[in-house]
């Protein structure tokens, strides 16, 4: 066993953990090591760790709180995504889990998130399992050597996942497992679950209300790359539009693929240091970066592995759809070092609109632009879900709803002004369904997206005329380069306009249904942001 570096700030009994024998600051293959001698975890043929987060294997929101105290009470939007509990009870499950924690062998990690210097937060993680300190290891930024030797933490995570509140009612609490975000303390507290995202996700909320309130800094929940010139792209997206897939460009360097804060100074940083991506129904053919990251040193979760071959069988989903990997950003080949850059010149909304009536590509106005990403669109397909028989509209305020503390007006006023700042273009691209929805129609090539994409990198479009969605308003161009003329406009994909024109109208009228709970903190511009129509409209209005 690599000999471990004892430093005098390397102690864990003044959070309340007694006689505990913690690793500190393990290397991977060690973490690895551990994780398959304790029979925790496999390898597959390739020496990648695969283990299993149990009966978790995906975020538990309904059992994620936030304690509501002098500092929280005013800023955080309290409802349904962000539910509170009180100090009281907090401090009750903080000592019952330090109490759990001592006396075992456990994992401490120090690590930072926020690639930006200026504004860089120490996390110190604590770990029951050793592959969860693998985890964090891969996810958050590693320190050197002399950052050791002088660490002190801004927030400290302790994650206990063996551990269950007995009596969930008396804390507050749905059920034994919970996520606790605590600001005034600066701690987050996961316990009873075993899936890594709840650590990842819980700092990513702390810093989408920490950024935006105390630094003036919009978080994101998106991918970002930057080109030669030093043009930065930003992409946002809902699980299956193509985030991920889109933003690994060959002749483009990787920011991030996920968190990222956009400064006062125009600076997109990423927040965090490797990559956590979806696995299901992975090959080297769609997804070449991903697929080739997975090697030593990277954390394969709930996938299957084939009998006595060592193999994943990434289109297996018995354990669950949500197979995970998570590995250091330098398993990519093309990334931007250290992960930031300026000159934030386009911002992507990626949608995959199943009922087949956005426009592939068009053009946002400021108020468009802030309507459409508090609405944060896509679509559910008929078969991702049991009892989805036809497409149904799924949004996510601010492209990621669950870890946005704040009310989505917030967020969105600040991109709105950043934008127009900055003079950034703001741009829609539907990769899902043309002439026809889900069923009907077909999906809209990734050769012609990609397409679409390189030519407003490239600045091929400034030029270009365009004409104006009847029914959503987009600004939608007349020709791109290298794509069909006819697929640009998605009315003329459909043989029938009238059917075209009703489902358009359905869906306008989904997002209209959905922005009422944002309406009256929603500026006149944003609202004017949204469709054209409403369902009074008639069809021979539009044809």
């Amino acid at each position: 066993m690599v000999q471990e570096l004892v430093k005098t700030n390397y102690d864990l009994t003044k959070y309340g953990i007694q006689d505990a024998n913690v690793h500190w600051n393990l290397p991977p293959e060690e973490l690895q090591q551990i994780t398959v001698d304790k029979g925790m975890g496999t390898e597959t043929d390739n020496g990648t760790l695969v283990i299993s987060t149990g009966k978790f294997t995906g975020r538990s929101p309904q059992d994620r709180f936030i304690v509501k105290d002098w500092y929280t009470k005013d800023r955080i939007w309290w409802g349904r995504i962000n539910k509170p509990i009180s100090p009281e009870n907090f401090n009750k499950l903080y000592e019952e889990v330090v109490n759990y924690l001592s006396g075992k062998e456990i994992y401490a990690r120090d690590g930072y998130v926020c690639a930006d210097p200026e504004y860089r937060m120490n996390v110190r993680t604590v770990t029951e399992y050793p592959w969860s300190n693998l985890f964090i290891s891969n996810m958050f930024l590693r320190c050197c050597e002399d950052q050791l030797d002088k660490f002190e933490e801004d927030w400290l995570v302790l994650c206990a996942p063996g551990y269950e509140a007995p009596d969930p009612a008396a804390v507050g609490l749905r059920q034994g497992n919970f996520s606790i975000l605590n600001f005034t303390r600066k701690i987050a507290l996961v316990a009873g679950s075993a899936y890594t995202g709840e650590m990842k996700k819980g700092i990513f909320t702390a810093l989408n209300l920490i950024l935006p309130t105390e630094k003036n800094i919009l978080p994101m929940h998106c991918s970002a790359n930057v080109g030669e010139q030093g043009d930065t792209a930003i992409f946002f997206g809902l699980s299956g539009t193509g985030k991920t897939t889109l933003s690994a460009d060959p002749s483009r360097r990787l920011i991030g693929d996920d968190e990222h804060g956009w400064t006062m100074e125009n600076t997109i940083f990423n927040f965090e240091g490797g990559c956590y991506a979806k696995v299901i129904d992975l090959t080297e053919e769609k997804e070449p970066d991903i697929y080739r990251a997975i090697r030593p040193g990277a954390l394969l979760e709930n996938v299957v592995l084939e009998e006595g071959t060592g193999k994943v069988d990434f289109a297996d989903s018995s354990v669950t759809q949500n197979t995970r990997v998570s590995y250091p950003i330098d398993h990519i080949a093309n990334i931007q070092s250290p992960s930031y850059a300026k000159n934030p010149t386009n911002i992507f909304f990626l949608t995959c609109d199943a009922f087949g009536v956005l426009p592939p590509v068009s053009k946002l106005t400021p108020g468009q632009a802030a309507y459409h990403f508090i609405s944060g669109y896509t679509a559910k397909v008929a078969g991702t879900e049991a009892g989805i028989n036809e497409p149904v509209p799924s949004f996510s305020a601010c492209f990621g709803e669950p870890f946005m503390p704040l009310h989505p007006t917030a967020y969105a006023e600040m991109l709105s002004e950043k934008m127009q700042e900055a003079g950034v273009n703001v741009w829609l691209i539907n990769t899902g369904w043309s002439g026809g929805p889900y069923g009907t129609g077909s999906r809209i090539s990734l050769k012609n997206t990609r397409a679409m994409i390189s030519a407003i990198l490239n600045r091929e479009l400034e030029k270009v005329e365009f004409h104006q969605h009847p029914i959503f308003g987009l600004f939608m161009p007349k020709t791109c380069p290298n794509v069909p003329q006819e697929i640009l406009d998605p009315m003329n994909t459909w043989d029938d306009h009238g059917e075209y024109v009703s489902k358009a109208i359905q869906l306008a009228h989904s997002f209209h249904l959905n922005f009422e709970k944002f309406a009256s903190q929603a500026s006149d511009s944003i609202i004017s942001g949204g469709p054209l129509i409403d369902t009074h409209h008639t069809l021979s209005e539009h044809i």
